[in-house]
């Protein structure tokens, strides 16, 4: 990966074009001014995030109480996208400019479906010359595998962020372990490394400087064919369209309001294991436990974590009955279990 401090983008311009070549063969490079004037579209519109959680918040055992990642400006009253986990819960949040000022924030919106999250600085986000530098929104429909990309971390205490180049892999559907899915994600390689965990929230830049994508996770295989290749994967921002106004309106979006198990789980030869059970969850309080195969919900067989997540979604409302078959050692059983909203299990940070 190409990577640069932020103060060097006029030279760090030319070094990623140089690498244009290597990394994208299906796109006409930009011209050198393009790029400098992309990458500083990029840069001036990135900031850091930090955020805090109770020790006593249900997401705190796995996502940790001090979280860091990225955020880019998408509106001129400093509205900020970023991935929600970063804030999910958040006692505190503040956000790091590019000027090095620490300013706190708070929680507009967390949407569960796609994993998007809002933030509005508390106090006006201006640079030293006055100003509100705005990413513009793209898309990923153009985007080809091998096309050169641009990722962008945001400045924390101890640094000033990355912008680095990588490239498109794949753009196909992905299934999380934690009951999410989207049918759509970019996968992106080599990986976005710098500043520990900055990856998360790091908007993806085309190369025209428009975003097309918020990081979520660091993957083992980016191009999704059992091999190893290391790299990203990034919700992409056509997801946050239609959503956008219906987020800042009540907080998340009507898709978000879904049933919830409380499973984490692994699909592997059409067979769906269970490897993690939450605390209090309904999963828990029905006797489902690590090890356990789903093999059916509502009568109907499931091989694939999609498969098992939209047969699950696919019910009026959020707290309504399963109907799970499940292999528990050597015995099928069918465990009927009362979901629950998510979102209603959640603690709500300040302002949403």
């Amino acid at each position: 990966m190409c990577s640069l401090r932020r103060w060097t983008l006029p030279f760090g311009a030319a070094v990623l074009l140089a690498a244009l070549p290597a990394l994208a063969t299906t796109v006409q490079p930009p011209t050198a001014q393009e790029m400098i004037a992309a990458l500083a579209r990029a840069n001036a519109s990135v900031v850091g995030v930090r955020a805090l959680v109770d020790e006593e918040a249900r997401s705190a055992e796995t996502l940790g109480q001090l979280r860091r990642g990225s955020g880019v400006v998408i509106a001129p009253d400093g509205l900020i996208l970023t991935i929600g986990y970063l804030m999910l819960e958040a006692e505190q949040i503040e956000i790091v400019t590019q000027d090095n000022k620490t300013l706190p924030a708070r929680a507009v919106a967390y949407d569960l479906a796609t994993g998007f999250g809002l933030l509005q600085p508390v106090l006006p986000l201006r640079t030293s010359n006055g100003s509100v530098s705005v990413a513009v929104l793209g898309s990923s429909l153009p985007l080809q595998a091998g096309e050169a990309l641009m990722a962008v971390t945001g400045p924390q205490a101890s640094d000033d962020g990355e912008v680095s180049m990588t490239r498109l892999v794949s753009k196909r559907p992905f299934s999380g372990t934690w009951e999410y899915h989207i049918d759509m994600a970019l996968f992106t390689s080599p990986p976005l490394l710098g500043n520990g965990a900055n990856h998360s929230g790091a908007p993806l830049f085309n190369q025209k400087g428009e975003l097309v994508g918020i990081g979520s996770l660091l993957v083992a295989d980016a191009s999704g064919q059992n091999r190893a290749l290391p790299g990203n994967m990034f919700v992409p921002v056509d997801l946050l369209r239609p959503i956008l106004a219906e987020m800042q309106r009540s907080g998340t979006s009507a898709q978000s309001r879904r049933p919830w198990l409380g499973l984490n789980s692994i699909d592997q030869g059409g067979r769906i294991q269970i490897v993690r059970v939450s605390k209090d969850s309904p999963a828990e309080l029905a006797g489902l436990e690590a090890g356990d195969v789903v093999l059916a919900v509502d009568g109907t067989k499931v091989a694939t974590l999609a498969d098992f997540y939209k047969k699950l979604w696919d019910r009026a409302t959020p707290d309504a009955e399963v109907a799970l078959t499940v292999l528990q050692g050597a015995d099928v059983k069918t465990i009927v279990l009362k979901a629950q909203d998510r979102l209603q299990t959640l603690k709500k940070p300040s302002g949403i």
